[in-house]
């Protein structure tokens, strides 16, 4: 019996054929990947985007916090954020990590001090009254934090003139 200790990896492993039966030269393999990389912690993975992508991205983003769903029977409509808050201190957390995460995008489109310092005042109203049990849920669901900072950040970038 021969052993495959004495054989190369490509021997030992035969040819790579396509799909239509045709062999595929390992060097082509190699070159194809080559340009196929993704390094952790290197740049932003949204850096592509243009300015109106970004912002339409927050506004789906603060929807889905704060408007997604109705409440069967009314009119109420609620977002996640309403039902993570649910989870006790934990859930009140992530959800102010994420509106927090809103406003850093916010600043990096170039908003000012000023609406920063709104928008970090609304998830600040929004996080301490929201960890209330049951009474904060609900402010968090008529409050809207997040629809809120969307909104000033819209009104700002309204008035800018364009480039």
């Amino acid at each position: 019996m021969e052993s495959r200790a004495g054989s190369s990896g490509r021997d030992a492993r035969g040819p790579i054929i396509d799909q239509d039966g045709r062999e595929i030269p390992p060097e082509t393999l190699e070159q194809g990947f080559q340009e196929f990389r993704f390094e952790f912690g290197q740049g932003n993975p949204f850096g592509n985007l243009t300015r109106e992508q970004r912002i339409a991205r927050l506004e789906a983003i603060a929807r889905l916090l704060d408007v997604a769903f109705i409440l069967p029977g009314t009119n109420i409509r609620y977002g996640i954020d309403g039902l993570i808050g649910l989870i006790p201190v934990i859930g009140d957390i992530i959800t102010t990590a994420i509106s927090l995460w809103l406003v850093r995008e916010a600043r990096a489109l170039g908003a000012p001090w000023y609406i920063t310092a709104r928008m970090l005042g609304n998830v600040a109203v929004d996080g301490v009254v929201g960890m209330v049990p049951f009474a904060g849920d609900a402010f968090d669901v008529m409050f809207r934090a997040n629809m809120r900072n969307v909104r000033l950040l819209r009104r700002w970038l309204d008035k800018q003139p364009r480039m």
